[in-house]
């Protein structure tokens, strides 16, 4: 039988298989299937002569990954927790012997565990949503000392939550910029797998702004619950237990929270993702502050745009991302964006797929003016928009 490959949570209890699916509004509804690429070349094409200068590059530095490992150690916490859920069981014999009704409430009670990072010096940590999610109980170990810990709040959009200890002048991790991470980099995953306490791994930055459709199963309108995925892929060593620690740059900073693998098993095999360092910034600080999310929303529907969209639509350009529908009455329509629209830049800055796209709204408040770069036709213009 061969294994199949899913995204699971990286929390002691927590587990998700992935689909793909995609919805489009009529009569713009864009087929794309997966073609060989064909690359045509010729022997002849090739330059063969030896005096050709070599490309060579810089000798690198020993990559010294001590300095961050010792650094983030101290600030990583395991996370505990308690949680009883009732259940409603039947039993038909209460009914037919005793004329009983059949339904009985009982409690089941079971235990998670995971990782936390402390992003302050008053006790404020940020963990995944997954690892304290209908808990009744959460537990902090912080080193040699134990802590009950309050939650602050909880974001499904983006799987994040923040939990707050009773405690002072802790050591903590600042934040960095995950968008200036680049492909290759070296970070470090800490947390505690497998109930190893601080333990470190190491791997590059793998692929950045990674859709795995991880979230798609929570998403809610009606409670204001959009899945936002963009995920740091790394090849760090990353297994249940994981969840919620941080992935951090070789200074040490904060550029992620690890939250998922890729696995055919459930342990780790080769692929982890963390959500990345910007929107964990501002989710945790609404979540502080407001008790919640202030989320923005353009009001469209979009796709990633590429060759055959481009072909299949008559656009002039197959990059950025297609706006596929524009809801009457929403933030987009009000500033005169129009389906087959194609945005390219958010503030200046180049979007290449949905994730993308996301993962830039993501960081912005209401009332917060944006300027989008569109592509409509073969013209380019710059829309600013005030967001809500």
């Amino acid at each position: 039988m061969k294994n199949s490959m899913i995204i699971a949570f990286v929390s002691a209890l927590a587990g998700a298989y992935i689909g793909v699916q995609a919805t489009l509004p009529k009569n713009e509804t864009v087929q794309v299937q997966d073609q060989p690429q064909v690359i045509e070349a010729s022997i002849l094409d090739v330059n063969l002569d030896d005096d050709d200068p070599i490309p060579t590059v810089d000798k690198a530095e020993p990559v010294n990954l001590t300095f961050a490992a010792e650094k983030t150690v101290q600030s990583v916490v395991h996370i505990r927790t308690h949680f009883v859920k009732e259940e409603i069981t039947f039993d038909p014999f209460l009914r037919l012997f005793y004329g009983e009704d059949g339904y009985r409430k009982r409690e089941r009670h079971g235990e998670a565990a995971g990782s936390g990072v402390v992003i302050s010096p008053e006790g404020y940590i940020v963990t995944n949503n997954h690892v304290v999610q209908d808990a009744s109980d959460i537990s902090v170990n912080l080193g040699s000392k134990k802590y009950t810990a309050e939650l602050i709040g909880t974001d499904p959009s983006t799987d994040l939550a923040v939990v707050k200890i009773d405690a002072h002048g802790l050591k903590y991790t600042e934040f960095g910029n995950s968008d200036k991470l680049k492909l290759g980099e070296w970070v470090l995953a800490v947390g505690n797998p497998l109930n190893l306490q601080s333990t470190v791994t190491a791997g590059i930055v793998s692929a950045k702004n990674r859709n795995i459709d991880l979230l798609t199963s929570s998403y809610n309108p009606e409670e204001g619950i959009f899945p936002v995925e963009s995920f740091i892929q790394t090849d760090a060593a990353v297994n249940s237990g994981n969840s919620g620690g941080a992935l951090v740059n070789r200074n040490g900073e904060l550029v992620g929270i690890n939250t998922a693998i890729a696995s055919g098993t459930g342990y780790y095999a080769g692929y982890s993702f963390a959500v990345p360092s910007n929107i964990v910034k501002k989710v945790t600080f609404d979540l502080i502050k407001y008790g919640e999310v202030k989320r923005v929303q353009l009001g469209i529907n979009i796709m990633d745009n590429n060759s055959e969209v481009m072909k299949e639509n008559k656009l002039s350009s197959d990059q950025g991302v297609l706006v596929t529908g524009v809801i009457i009455g929403g933030n987009a329509d009000k500033n005169d964006i129009r389906m087959k629209d194609i945005i390219l830049t958010v503030a200046g800055n180049e979007v290449k797929s949905t994730s993308e796209l996301q993962a830039r709204l993501a960081m912005y408040n209401p009332g917060d003016k944006v300027t989008l770069g569109i592509l409509r036709g073969t013209i380019q213009k710059q829309v600013e928009i005030i967001m809500e």
